[in-house]
C-alpha cells in the first residue's frame, strides 16, 4: 500500500503548480551557478595575488635592506685592507689605490661573466619554432576540413 500511494502522490505533485523543472531551466541554473562559481574562483584567485604580492614587497624590502648592509660591510673591509696595507709600510695612497683597484678587478670580473652568460642566452628559439610548427599544423587541418566542406556545395 505504500508503494500505490507514492506513486499516486508522485502525479498529483506534477500536475500541481510545482512541476518539474524543464530542461532548460535546468541548463540556466547550471550555467547561472558555473558563473557564480568562475566568478568566486577568481575572487578566491585576486584575494591570494593580493597576499603573495604583500610577502613579495616585503621580502624585496629586506632584500634590499641585506644589501645595503652588506654594501656597507664591504666597504669597511676596503677601509681595513687598505689601512693593513698601510700597516705593512704602503704608502697611504698606493694602499688605497690597490685597494681600488682589486674592487675594479672584481667588478670587471662579474661584468665579464655576465656578458658571457647574456651572450649564451637562447631568445626562445625552440618555443618560437615548435609555436610556428603547430600554427603550421593547425592551418593544414583547416585547409583540409575546409576544402570538403566546399567540394560538397
Amino acid at each position: 500500500m505504500g508503494e500505490h500511494a507514492m506513486v499516486q502522490t508522485e502525479p498529483a505533485r506534477s500536475a500541481g503548480g510545482a512541476a518539474d523543472p524543464s530542461l532548460g531551466d535546468l541548463v540556466a541554473q547550471a550555467v547561472k551557478d558555473l558563473t557564480k562559481l568562475v566568478k568566486w574562483e577568481i575572487d578566491l584567485a585576486k584575494l591570494e595575488l593580493k597576499a603573495d604580492a604583500k610577502r613579495v614587497g616585503l621580502a624585496g624590502a629586506m632584500l634590499g635592506v641585506g644589501v645595503f648592509a652588506a654594501c656597507l660591510v664591504l666597504m669597511l673591509l676596503c677601509f681595513a685592507l687598505a689601512y693593513g696595507l698601510i700597516t705593512l709600510g704602503i704608502w697611504n695612497w698606493a694602499a688605497f689605490l690597490i685597494v681600488a683597484g682589486v674592487g675594479v678587478l672584481v667588478i670587471g670580473l662579474a661584468a665579464g661573466i655576465a656578458f658571457l652568460k647574456v651572450r649564451k642566452l637562447s631568445g626562445l628559439k625552440r618555443t618560437r619554432k615548435t609555436v610556428q610548427e603547430d600554427l603550421a599544423l593547425m592551418r593544414r587541418e583547416e585547409e583540409a576540413t575546409a576544402a570538403p566542406a566546399v567540394e560538397a556545395r
